[in-house]
């Protein structure tokens, strides 16, 4: 490997680990917001925050902020697979353990790449089947489906994993044409009118469950902050997919999973219980080896 290669990797994966404790703190400050707002509140504001910022970076780079192709079948697929990913997660976040809803999600790579296998026709061979259906059965581990006390509000996690796959899955077949900026925008515009449905509607908590004076105004600022610690993230990782080789840069994205579990000790207490340590580390083993696998066929067909 050459020296600059070895700089490139170096930044590629500082960025991707940066982008990922910002994701981390954004679900943080996200589920704090929930002490003091109902979730559909908080889906929008988060959605107008995204928007405003991916707007302006658009802006600025002298790229349009609507046209067609946002509104064609594959974005309008995408748009869907958004809102039901964002609804599941967001009322994981706010009702379930970080800790676990994080180590969860970790998942969503395996599925993805199940998906594009059964919906796209991509080729994957068994070792790589093999890696989902153990990585699966990591996420029954954290979920424990067998015990009487199961956490219904962990299940959210699921719809939330299977939503963003599909998001996932959507942006493959999406326009070639449209820029990081205006997926962006489009995904977090969707989030304003769902947000407010929920909120209207009642949906994913009460309503009238605002809490008023500095707690409001502190749920506010929580939402305020995650939403522009997201866009940064999302900027960080667009930025480290960009800068050295996908096969050294990709992995560093699971350390996600460390910061969520970090996070949710710290912050709110959690104390993750033996099954979902081990769980999280069969999903972590699962997913790094399907990377493996993806990168060694990618050498082959080179």
């Amino acid at each position: 490997m050459t020296a600059p290669l070895a700089a490139q990797n170096l930044k590629g994966a500082g960025l991707m680990t940066a982008a990922m404790a910002g994701f981390a703190v954004e679900d943080m400050l996200l589920k704090a917001a929930g002490q003091g707002l109902p979730v559909g509140l908080i889906m929008a504001l988060f959605g107008v925050v995204g928007s405003l910022w991916f707007a302006g970076l658009a802006l600025a780079m002298g790229e349009r902020i609507w046209q067609p192709a946002m509104a064609g079948r594959a974005m309008r697929n995408r748009a869907l697979a958004e809102i039901l990913g964002r609804i599941g997660y967001t009322l994981a976040i706010v009702f379930a353990p970080l800790s676990t809803v994080s180590a969860i999600l970790q998942a969503t790579p395996l599925v993805v790449v199940a998906g594009a296998a059964l919906l796209l026709g991509e080729q994957v061979g068994w070792r790589r089947w093999s890696a989902i259906l153990v990585g699966l059965a990591g996420v029954l581990l954290i979920l424990q489906p067998w015990q009487a006390e199961l956490e219904i509000t962990v299940l959210f996690a699921i719809i939330g994993l299977l939503g963003f796959a599909g998001r996932d899955l959507a942006t493959r077949a999406a326009p070639r044409g449209l820029t990081n900026r205006q997926f962006g925008l489009s995904g977090f515009a969707v989030l304003i009118p769902t947000g407010i449905v929920l909120y209207l509607t009642g949906l994913g908590g009460d309503a009238a469950a605002i809490a008023d004076g500095a707690a409001l105004w502190r749920a506010l600022g929580f939402v305020m902050l995650g939403g522009t610690v997201g866009v940064a993230a999302y900027a960080s990782l667009t930025a480290a997919m960009r800068m050295g080789e996908v096969a050294v840069v990709t992995p560093f994205r699971y350390t996600r999973l460390l910061f969520g579990i970090g996070l949710g000790v710290l912050a709110f207490g959690e104390r993750p219980g033996a099954l979902v340590l081990v769980g999280s580390a069969v999903v972590l083993s699962a997913g790094l080896y399907t990377l493996a696998r993806q990168a060694g066929a990618g050498r082959k067909r080179a």
